[in-house]
């Protein structure tokens, strides 16, 4: 399909604050940051929503909430954060290329939306 936003920031032609890349995935800071700490960790092969992963996602899917979880501990997150991942027209997905959200910095409130 058509490039995202998100495709650009990996080919590198669009540039974006990277915090830690490897060969499977990309994590950078959100332009339009929702906590003080707020960053997304998007896997380098496209796919599109959550929903439409498959079996064959499971090794890739584990690995960003790996990932997640590390740089959220390298950002300082200790006392806790929250990751948001978006599906669809009702779940308000702006970009069609999964991408986990990971919040924190401050004390989140529930429930969201």
């Amino acid at each position: 399909g058509q490039p995202t936003i998100f495709s650009k920031i990996i080919d590198p032609s669009v540039p974006a604050p990277i915090l830690y890349e490897d060969e499977k995935c990309l994590v950078f800071r959100d332009v339009a940051p929702q906590a003080p700490v707020h960053f997304l960790v998007i896997p380098k092969r496209p796919i599109p929503r959550i929903s439409r992963v498959g079996p064959q996602d499971t090794e890739l899917l584990g690995h960003l909430l790996v990932v997640a979880a590390r740089t959220a501990q390298a950002e300082g997150l200790g006392d806790g954060y929250r990751l948001v991942i978006n599906d669809g027209k009702h779940g308000a997905q702006s970009v069609y290329h999964l991408h986990i959200h990971v919040l924190g910095g401050r004390q989140l409130g529930w429930p969201p939306g």
